[in-house]
C-alpha cells in the first residue's frame, strides 16, 4: 500500500486513538429539504397536479425499483446512468430511471389500451450532479402521458397545451417550447449519408447541441463516432433551421428532405401539429428547431422541450448540499429545460408477449428545476410561509389553559386550522411574536373577562384590528360564531 493510502486510510479511522471518524452528510448529488423549501415544493406540485387533473388525466403509482431486464436498452447512451441493485434473492433489480418505461411496462403487463395518467415519484440517475442547476441524482418527475389509438397530433397538441399552462401559471419568465420528430431527424440522417447503424448514436451527439457548440459537436461525430466531414456538414445546415408552419412546409419541398417518406411524414404531422397548436392560442412560445433531438431511444415521432429564456443568479448551497456538486456557471445559473417530452409508440409492445403496440404520447415537468428557480425568487420576493395555521388561541391572563385547549379542540372539530403554545401560562405578547414570526393571521384571544361576558375576541395579527361579539349563550364561546368571523376577517 502507497504511502498517500496510508494518510488516506488514516484519516478516514480519525487518527491514532483507533476511533472511525464520520461526517455527517447527504449523500452524492441528494439534499434536504428545510420546511420553507417544502412549501415552495407543494405549491408547484399543486398547481401541476391541477392542471393534470384540469385536462382530465388519473393518476397511478409504480415500484421505485424494477427488473434489470425491464429497463435495459431503453435509454440508449444514458443506460450507463442507471442504478443497479446487488442481486436480492435471485433477481436483478435496479432504480427507475424515469417514470415513461415503467408505465409502459404496466400498460403492457395489465393489458391496457387508453388511459390518460399522470404520475409524480423519485426517479434515480448516476449522473454528475449540479445542485445549484437543480440537477441530482434524486429528484421528482412529474409525467403526464396519453395512451391510446387517436387521430395524428390531437393528444400531441394538448401534451404541449399542458406544458405552455403550466410554465405560464408558475410565472418562471419568458419561455420557448421547442418541438421536432424523430422522423424528421431520421429522414435527414438518411439523406446526409448517416448509415443506419450510426442513426442513435448520431442522434445522440445532435442532443448535445444546447450544450456545446457546433465546432465540437462535429469533432464529436466525426472523429468519435466515425462520420465523413461532408455528412457532417450537410447535418449542420439542418440543424441551424428554426420556424414554424412554414419551415415544415418549406422542408416539404426540401431536395434532399423530400426523398425520405419518413420524413415527409413527419413534416406532415408538424403542419398539422401547428394548425391544433394556434386553436389552442400558444404558437407564440412554440418554435419549430430540427436541432432538437432527444436522446432517448424510445421515441418515435414528435418531440419537444421547453427552455426557459433568462439566467438566474447563482445561489451558494450549504456545505452540507455541496457533496461533490457541480456548480453553476460563474454569475448565474443556466436551467436549461424544465420540461420535454414526445411520442413513443412503439415502446409498450416491446414488453408484450405478442408486440402488441398501444401508441403514447407524454410529457415530464422538470420539477427540480423549476422548484431551485421558485427557490431563489422566493427568496427576494415574499416570506414563504410553511404551516396554514389560521387562528392562534392565545390567553391574556395565566390559569387558562384548560380553556385554551378546550377551544382549539373545538376549532379542530370545527375544520378550522389552529394550534396553542405549549405552555401553560404564557405572555400574551410572545404568543402574538409566534403570530408574527410565522405569518399566523389570526389570534382568538381568552381572558377572564371574555369567559365571563361570553364574548368572543378575534385579533387580525397584521392590521391590529379586533372584533368582539357576544355569543348566543353566556359563559359558552359559541363555535360557529367564531368560524364566522374567522372567516370574514380572512376573506376581507
Amino acid at each position: 500500500m502507497s504511502f498517500a493510502k496510508l494518510l488516506e486510510l488514516k484519516a478516514q479511522l480519525g487518527g491514532d486513538d483507533g476511533k472511525q471518524t464520520f461526517v455527517l452528510k447527504t449523500a452524492k448529488g441528494t439534499r434536504d429539504y428545510n420546511p420553507k423549501q417544502m412549501a415552495i415544493r407543494e405549491k408547484v406540485f399543486n398547481t401541476i397536479v391541477s392542471c393534470f387533473k384540469r385536462h382530465g388525466a388519473e393518476t397511478i403509482d409504480t415500484p421505485v425499483f424494477e427488473l434489470k431486464e425491464t429497463l435495459t436498452g431503453k435509454y440508449g447512451e444514458d443506460s450507463k446512468l442507471i442504478y443497479d441493485l446487488k442481486d436480492q434473492g435471485g433477481e436483478l433489480l435496479s432504480l427507475r430511471y424515469d417514470l415513461t418505461v415503467p408505465f409502459a411496462r404496466y400498460l403492457a403487463m395489465n393489458k391496457i389500451t387508453n388511459i390518460k395518467r399522470y404520475h409524480i415519484a423519485k426517479v434515480y440517475r448516476r449522473d454528475n450532479p449540479a445542485m445549484t442547476r437543480g440537477r441530482y441524482r434524486e429528484f421528482y418527475q412529474c409525467d403526464f402521458d396519453i395512451a391510446g389509438q387517436y387521430d395524428p397530433m390531437i393528444p400531441d397538441a394538448e401534451c404541449l397545451k399542458i406544458v405552455y399552462e403550466i410554465l405560464s401559471e408558475l410565472d418562471l419568465g419568458d419561455f420557448h417550447i421547442k418541438v421536432n420528430d424523430r422522423r424528421i431527424l431520421d429522414g435527414m440522417f438518411a439523406v446526409c449519408g448517416v448509415p443506419d447503424e450510426k442513426f442513435r448514436t448520431i442522434c445522440s451527439t445532435v442532443d448535445k447541441l444546447d450544450k456545446m457548440l457546433w465546432e465540437d459537436v462535429k469533432n464529436e461525430m466525426v472523429k468519435e463516432k466515425g462520420l465523413t466531414e461532408e455528412a457532417a456538414d450537410q447535418i449542420g445546415e439542418y440543424v441551424s433551421m428554426q420556424g414554424g408552419m412554414d419551415l415544415a412546409e418549406r422542408l416539404l419541398h426540401d431536395p434532399k428532405l423530400s426523398q425520405s417518406k419518413q420524413a415527409c411524414a413527419g413534416l406532415t404531422d408538424m403542419k398539422q401539429l401547428f394548425s391544433y397548436l394556434q386553436l389552442f392560442q400558444i404558437t407564440d412560445k412554440v418554435v419549430f428547431d430540427l436541432s432538437l433531438a432527444r436522446g432517448l431511444d424510445y421515441y418515435t415521432g414528435v418531440i419537444y422541450e421547453a427552455v426557459l429564456c433568462q439566467t438566474l443568479q447563482a445561489p451558494t448551497p450549504a456545505p452540507a448540499e455541496q457533496n461533490g456538486a457541480v456548480s453553476g456557471e460563474e454569475g448565474g445559473v443556466s436551467v436549461g429545460s424544465v420540461a420535454g417530452g414526445g411520442r413513443y409508440d412503439g415502446l409498450v409492445g416491446m414488453f408484450d408477449p405478442k408486440g402488441r403496440k398501444v401508441p403514447c404520447v407524454g410529457v415530464s415537468i422538470g420539477i427540480e428545476r423549476i422548484f431551485s428557480i421558485m427557490e431563489q425568487k422566493a427568496e427576494v420576493t415574499e416570506k414563504v410561509r410553511t404551516t396554514e395555521t389560521q387562528v392562534l388561541v392565545a390567553s391574556a391572563q395565566k390559569n387558562l389553559l384548560e380553556e385554551r385547549l378546550r377551544l382549539t379542540a373545538e376549532l379542530w372539530n370545527a375544520g378550522i386550522k389552529a394550534e396553542l403554545l405549549y405552555k401553560k401560562n404564557p405572555k400574551l405578547l410572545t404568543q402574538l411574536q409566534h403570530c408574527e414570526e410565522t405569518g399566523i393571521p389570526l389570534v382568538a384571544i381568552l381572558g377572564e373577562q371574555e369567559l365571563k361576558d361570553g364574548v368572543v375576541k378575534v385579533r387580525n395579527v397584521a392590521t391590529r384590528e379586533e372584533v368582539r361579539k357576544a355569543s348566543q349563550s353566556k359563559h359558552e364561546l359559541n363555535i360557529t360564531l367564531l368560524k364566522t368571523m374567522c372567516f370574514m376577517m380572512l376573506h376581507e
